[in-house]
């Protein structure tokens, strides 16, 4: 079986006037088309602050090809703890 083999391609992101949220669903959506196709996009000389709007919105791994880091751990949930009546308040 031959291994599927992907080819990247690079957007150079050119520091504009506006850099909002905007952006990064567009270079989101383009992502995943790219995604759907075999390839994989990546960014080239994005300013600062789009990387950090990228990162707060939680996509450095599909726009950067990078994680910004260890899995989340989670708390298992928990059921509802009863501890006693509540009174009511005097008044």
């Amino acid at each position: 079986m031959a291994s599927r083999r992907i080819c990247s391609f690079s957007v150079e992101v050119a520091p504009g006037p506006v850099c909002d949220l905007a952006t990064v669903d567009a270079l989101a959506q383009l992502a995943l088309a790219a995604r759907r196709l075999g390839l994989e996009l990546r960014l080239a000389q994005a300013p600062a602050e789009l990387l950090e709007l990228i990162a707060l919105a939680g996509l450095e791994q599909a726009l950067c090809g990078q994680s910004g880091g260890q899995p989340e751990q989670r708390e298992q949930p928990r059921g509802v703890e009863e501890e006693g009546q509540l009174r009511d308040a005097p008044g």
